[in-house]
């Protein structure tokens, strides 16, 4: 029969075992869920790289709406809008929306647009071949762009997808880059946008 002391100290060890096996499955679960919603196409995560646009038959039998919407991250004074909130587009035509910014901030700052897909499922039949959330975008104080996202819907879109939103939103990365000078090329002072 075993001791009191001998029993708290197999006790203590399997409770110790199981939290270093909670802290490992905490430090693994965001590079399995990555890996599980780039194999699903869950989450409404979109590839960012620039996809090329092939010429393909457009579809015209079929129309899908999207919708685009913006936010920027809790603190980040930018403004951020989809100059187009709603378009109509035919699976395997060529479409351009543009996007606005301005920093009314006293400094000069540098953003990253993160976007999502609603469905999720629709993220992998949506195909950008110019987006500004492919880098990072430097905007002086004052300044202000209009950034141009150029995107296809592939024609094997499933039939049951007619509608879907893509959101970005917009993160304060001035913090993580060394430089924030870098000229922007969609940048425009505001004393050449007429305000």
């Amino acid at each position: 029969m075993q001791t009191k002391t001998q029993q708290n100290n197999k006790m203590v060890i399997r409770l110790v075992v199981i939290v270093l096996g909670m802290f490992g499955f905490g430090f693994a679960l965001v590079p399995l869920y990555d890996v599980f919603c780039d194999l699903t196409g869950i989450n409404g995560k979109t590839d960012n790289t620039a996809a090329s646009y092939q010429m393909v038959e457009v579809d015209e039998s079929r129309s899908i709406t999207v919708e685009f919407i913006t936010k920027t991250m809790t603190g980040m004074p930018w403004e951020f809008r989809a100059e187009t909130f709603r378009m109509e587009v035919h699976p395997g035509e060529l479409s351009t929306v543009g996007f606005y910014v301005r920093n009314p901030a006293n400094s000069n700052m540098v953003a990253q647009a993160i976007p999502s897909v609603s469905p999720g499922e629709a993220a992998l039949y949506l195909n950008k071949t110019e987006c500004f959330c492919f880098n990072q975008q430097p905007l002086d104080s004052g300044a202000e762009a209009y950034m141009p996202m150029q995107f296809y819907v592939d024609p094997q879109l499933p039939e049951d997808i007619s509608y879907f939103t893509v959101q970005y939103t917009l993160y304060d990365v001035t913090e993580r880059t060394d430089d924030t000078s870098t000229t922007n090329p969609f940048m425009v002072s505001v004393a050449e946008s007429g305000e």
